[in-house]
């Protein structure tokens, strides 16, 4: 009773609404034909603050706060979204999602609102990086700015930004539920310009996660990031132009999971499949990959950047086989999708903010590690491209094809990494590339929580991850001049 009482004093009152009034409220959007609604309440504080050149370019903090209210009917969903938090404004926006949902008004049946908090905590945080001094974080700045400075007079410019958001949601459903969570997040961006002979070259590092300031001065972090930027940067300089044309791909450990992320993961969320829009729809218990590829999604790894206590629709996540020695065992969801396909519900509903319908999303998406040492790896290609970072990318999620560019890539040549190439892009199909897997490393790490996912214009904080694996044949795109 204690702990209820306490989430009651923390969350409702924080939105300064009773149970009783989210009853009334549920009564008038869940009516009649919607089988399903939800309201849901968030306050957020986000704070930034970056520097280039030596000299603190922008500093920033943003309060935001509001409530969405949502409601379904079959395939349909009515969403309407105040940010003013009254009992007037939330009936208002409940007629509304109701009306779009266009389920006719009646009597709603709700039961009795029961206030509990999630059974876990990913991310207690004792101090959130937003209630750190704007000071502190300028001098982080500058330590970074002189740090990557002197690591080579090459360095000419180096920016860094410094970003925290500490974020308060309830959700309430129209089967009584309602739960509340505290959402930290930080990361930390670093990006170094280094030049020479008229040439000039990018590298960019950076962390974070679910944690507190104190965090990114554990075991050396920010200094990581910095050399790590500097390095790269630094290394591009003395590329060469890159090869092209098919040839066998060697993907390195941790980042490189991005790739996985958005030419596979995306085509394993539940709507695009339920749409048939995507390369893996209708295909569960049929192999889509090399039997030595084993991917999940996990929202329940502590402190990541990907993981949540409870989704954005109050479930909690889980830790989801999506592929499992190579053939496809499920998707991930969200209720609606869930409950249209028939399918178990993952935890996996998400939205950028209150002024957004949740939809199945990722958290943090990898592969498991295998059976061979890395170094094996290398030496049994002949000549080859080892990957070591990407930047940008596009993917079709219908046939999963993607073109994908590296930021730090090297040749593989008779079984040994060479000279470093730029300009390499990687050009497939996620679902042959899973096929064409046929050595995974024992080495799988995560990235060092960086990622962001785009969607439908809505964008989320994720994870990836990866070990290193041997990829048969990728078409390479390049710039060597043959």
């Amino acid at each position: 009773m204690e702990n209820e009482k306490g989430a009651k004093k923390e969350y409702l009152e924080e939105f300064g609404i009773t149970s009783r009034e989210v009853q009334a409220v549920m009564g008038k959007v869940k009516v009649r034909d919607v089988d399903y609604a939800d309201l849901y309440f968030e306050h957020t504080v986000a704070e930034s603050v970056s520097m280039e050149e030596s000299l603190v370019k922008r500093a920033s903090k943003s309060i935001s706060q509001g409530v969405g209210v949502r409601a379904t009917a079959g395939e349909k969903t009515g969403y309407a979204y105040s940010d003013e938090i009254s009992v007037r404004q939330l009936e208002q926006a409940a007629d509304t999602a109701r009306y779009i949902a266009r389920s006719p008004a009646g009597e709603g049946q709700v039961p009795a609102i029961s206030v509990g908090r999630p059974s876990r905590d990913l991310y207690p945080v004792g101090q959130p990086a937003t209630e750190v001094a704007t000071k502190e974080k300028v001098s982080l700045l500058q330590k970074i700015d002189a740090l990557a400075r002197a690591y080579d007079p090459r360095i000419k410019n180096v920016m860094a930004s410094f970003s925290t958001e500490y974020k308060m949601v309830m959700v309430a459903n129209s089967q009584g539920e309602l739960v509340g969570d505290l959402q930290p997040l930080s990361r930390l961006q670093i990006t170094c310009i280094a030049e020479e002979k008229g040439q000039r070259q990018v590298g960019s590092y950076g962390g974070g996660g679910r944690a507190e300031f104190g965090f990114f001065f554990e075991e050396g972090r920010w200094e990581h990031y910095t050399q790590e930027a500097a390095r790269q940067a630094i290394l591009n300089l003395s590329a060469g132009d890159a090869p092209a044309g098919p040839m066998t791909v060697v993907l390195g450990a941790g980042w490189p999971g991005i790739l996985l992320h958005e030419a596979i993961g995306h085509g394993l969320e539940a709507d695009f499949n339920r749409k048939k829009t995507s390369a893996f729809s209708d295909r569960v218990g049929q192999r889509v990959a090399s039997e030595l590829c084993t991917i999940v999604d996990d929202g329940t790894l502590p402190f990541r950047r990907g993981s949540l206590n409870v989704d954005d629709e109050g479930t909690p996540t889980s830790r989801t086989v999506l592929i499992e020695g190579g053939i496809l065992r499920g998707y991930i969801t969200d209720k609606l999708n869930a409950r249209l396909m028939g399918i178990p519900l993952t935890g996996n509903g998400r939205r950028e903010s209150f002024q957004c319908i949740p939809m199945p999303r990722m958290t943090n998406t990898f592969m498991l590690p295998g059976q061979s040492d890395p170094h094996d790896i290398i030496r049994s290609v002949k000549h080859g491209l080892y990957a070591v970072s990407f930047g940008g990318g596009q993917v079709d999620i219908t046939n999963g094809k993607f073109v994908f560019s590296t930021s730090e890539a090297y040749l593989i040549e008779d079984g040994k990494v060479t000279r470093p190439v730029k300009g390499a892009t990687l050009i497939g199909s996620g679902p042959e590339i899973l096929k064409k897997v046929s050595l995974v490393g024992n080495d799988m790490r995560l990235d060092e929580g960086i990622g962001t996912c785009g969607k439908d214009g809505q964008s989320v904080p994720v994870g990836v991850g990866l070990p290193t694996i041997k990829v048969d044949e990728i078409t390479v795109g390049g710039t060597e001049v043959g």
